[in-house]
């Protein structure tokens, strides 16, 4: 490691974080075009760019860190696993709720305007979303169910018995 000065260790990370700034800003424009092609609600597409932002920072900290010598290799790496393995738990519900509404998706268990019946539930499915879906039930209340339930069932899907047949064989 180079021994720096005060003003150069804040040299370097400005220019780290300016680096590291206009990088994430480019790919969270190619990631904002392409989940707003993709059909993401604009409430999506800000969840996706705050979790981006949260990680560049992340990385920007750990830039830093390891080109200022300003802590050890084995500290700089427990710091950012504890960060992480942090991270993962406080969003685990998120992630879950995630997986089970990419899953939905591909698996073409749900379809919008389905009728469903779920937890004592039945109405028909007007939005899929990555973390809940929204069921207008006969009284015309909406019922917003996250997704990992609706994946772990039991979920009856009365309008789409041909599409999950064909699907099966």
């Amino acid at each position: 490691m180079v021994d720096y000065s005060l003003i150069q260790i804040a040299i370097v990370s400005a220019a780290i974080i300016l680096g590291f700034w206009i990088a994430a800003e480019l790919i969270m424009r190619v990631l904002t075009r392409i989940t707003t092609r993709a059909g993401f609600s604009q409430s999506q597409v800000r969840s996706i760019r705050d979790g981006f932002r949260i990680i560049w920072i992340i990385l920007a900290i750990a830039g830093i860190v390891r080109v200022t010598g300003l802590t050890s290799e084995f500290t700089a790496l427990t710091i950012s696993g504890i960060t992480g393995l942090a991270i993962t738990l406080a969003l685990q519900t998120t992630l879950q709720n995630m997986i089970s509404g990419v899953l939905l998706f591909y698996d073409n268990t749900l379809r919008l305007h389905d009728i469903v019946e779920f937890s004592g539930v039945k109405g028909e499915i007007i939005k899929v979303s990555l973390r809940s879906t929204q069921i207008r039930v006969e009284n015309g209340d909406i019922a917003i169910v996250s997704n990992t339930s609706i994946s772990n069932g039991p979920l009856i899907n009365h309008t789409a018995v041909k599409r999950l047949t064909e699907q099966v064989s």
